[in-house]
C-alpha cells in the first residue's frame, strides 16, 4: 500500500474520527484508527464500541487532487501516535508506504517515521444498517435540538436509560426528552421527511455531545437511520454510529402538569443574569438554592442567603403576572441551564404551587419545554 496525501485534509479527517477513540477500551485494536485506501479515496474509522465514526476523504475534489494512490490497501495505526505525527510533519505533502509485516513509513519533507501497524482484518466490522427508518434534519437544527436537551440527562449510572435522550418519532414530529428525575427538557420538531409508523430510541447523551462537535453549522441535511440496537447519522463525508441504550424509558408525559395557579412572563436573559448573580452567594452551600417570589405590581424577586456569606435580593420587572402570589426555591444551576436552552427569548413560567414541579417555555412557541422540581427550604 502506498499513497500521497495533503496533510491538512488528513489532519481534519483524523480530528473527526479521534473523537470516537478511547484509551480505556477493553479491545486493544480499538486504540487504533483503521485506514482503507482505494483509487476513490481514503476511509478513516475510529471506534470505542459505543460510538463509531467513519470519515471519507475523496481522491479529488473540485478538480484538485487530494490523494495520489499508487497502491490501495488497509491498515490499523495507533491513533494517538499517528495523529500527533501527522499534525507535526514539516510540509503539507505526506507520503505513506506500508511494506511487509505492516511496517509503515511516513515521509514528509526531510522527516521520516517508521511505525508498526496492525492487521486491518482484526478490526471490528461496521454495523450493518438497513435504511427503512430514515429521515433527515438540517445539521444546524439537529445541533440546536441536542443543545436544548442533552444537558438534562442523568450523569449517574444507577439508571442507565436516563443517561440518554429519548427520541420518539410519531405523527409527523420528532419529540426529544431528557430527564435526570430532578428536571426535564423536551423539544418538539415538525419534520418534512418522516418515515411511516412510530418508533422510539434512547440515544446516549455522550454520543449526541460528540456528534455536535463534528457537525457543521450549515443547513446541509443529516440523514438519520434508526434500528433496534444502533442509530446512524450520515452527513456529507461522515458516518456516525452510536449504540442505543436498552431498557424502557419512563413515561414522562404524566409529569407535566396541565393546570397552573401562577403564570409569569419575564425576559429570559435578564432572569438568567439575576439568577447568576444570586447564585454567587448560594455557591458556598452544597445545593446552590435561589428563592423566587412574585410581588404586587408585576415584579418578581430573586434572592438568596447564605448564613456565613451574606444575602442578595434583586427585583425584576415582569411583563405579566397572573394568578396567586408565590414563593418558591429551586436549584440555580437547573434554572440557568433551562433558561440557556430557551436562549434569550421572553419566557413563560407556569407554577402550580411551592412544592410542585414548574414549567418554563418560550412565550412565542411551544417547541421547547423545561420542567424543574423545586427544593424544600424551611
Amino acid at each position: 500500500m502506498k499513497f500521497e496525501i495533503k496533510r491538512e485534509r488528513l489532519v481534519e479527517g483524523l480530528n473527526d474520527v479521534m473523537k470516537a477513540v478511547s484509551s480505556k477500551t477493553t479491545i486493544p485494536i480499538l486504540t487504533g484508527i483503521k485506514m482503507d485506501v482505494s483509487s476513490e479515496g481514503m476511509r478513516l474509522t475510529g471506534s470505542d464500541s459505543d460510538i463509531t465514526i467513519q470519515t471519507f476523504i475523496p481522491a479529488e475534489e473540485d478538480g484538485e487532487q487530494i490523494i495520489g494512490v499508487s497502491q490501495g490497501g488497509s491498515i490499523v495505526l495507533q491513533a494517538k501516535v499517528f495523529g500527533e505525527i501527522i499534525r507535526k510533519l514539516p510540509t503539507n505533502e505526506v507520503e505513506v508506504e506500508i511494506t511487509g509485516n505492516f511496517q509503515t513509513h511516513i515521509r514528509s519533507g526531510k522527516s521520516e517515521f517508521h511505525l508498526i501497524g496492525l492487521d486491518a482484518m482484526d478490526y471490528p466490522q461496521l454495523p450493518d444498517i438497513q435504511d427503512d427508518r430514515l429521515f433527515s434534519i438540517p445539521a444546524d437544527l439537529l445541533k440546536t435540538i441536542n443543545r436544548e436537551t442533552v444537558f438534562a440527562v442523568s450523569s449517574s449510572e444507577t439508571r442507565p436509560v436516563l443517561t440518554g435522550v429519548h427520541w420518539v418519532v410519531k405523527d409527523g414530529e420528532l419529540v426529544c426528552v431528557a430527564t435526570d428525575s430532578h428536571r426535564l427538557a423536551r423539544r418538539k420538531t415538525k419534520l418534512e421527511t418522516l418515515p411511516e409508523g412510530e418508533y422510539s430510541v434512547v440515544i446516549p447523551g455522550k454520543s449526541l455531545n460528540e456528534l455536535n462537535k463534528i457537525l457543521d453549522d450549515t443547513s446541509e441535511p443529516v440523514e438519520i437511520v434508526m434500528t433496534n440496537q444502533q442509530v446512524l447519522f450520515k452527513s456529507k463525508h461522515i458516518l456516525f454510529f452510536s449504540r442505543l441504550l436498552e431498557g424502557n424509558y419512563p413515561d414522562t408525559s404524566r409529569l407535566i402538569p396541565s393546570e397552573y395557579k401562577t403564570e409569569v412572563v419575564v425576559n429570559g436573559r435578564s432572569l438568567l443574569q439575576a439568577i447568576d448573580r444570586a447564585s454567587l452567594l448560594a455557591r458556598e452551600e452544597r445545593n446552590n438554592v435561589v428563592r423566587f417570589s412574585t410581588n404586587a405590581g408585576n415584579e418578581v424577586e430573586v434572592s438568596s442567603n447564605s448564613p456565613e456569606v451574606g444575602k442578595v435580593e434583586e427585583q425584576l420587572q415582569a411583563q405579566n403576572i397572573e394568578g396567586e402570589e408565590l414563593k418558591i426555591s429551586f436549584s440555580a444551576k437547573f434554572m440557568m441551564d433551562a433558561l440557556k436552552a430557551i436562549d434569550g427569548q421572553d419566557v413563560l413560567i407556569q407554577f402550580t404551587g411551592a412544592m410542585r414541579p414548574f414549567i418554563l417555555k418560550s412565550a412565542l412557541d411551544d417547541s421547547i419545554l423545561q420542567l424543574i422540581l423545586p427544593v424544600r427550604t424551611y
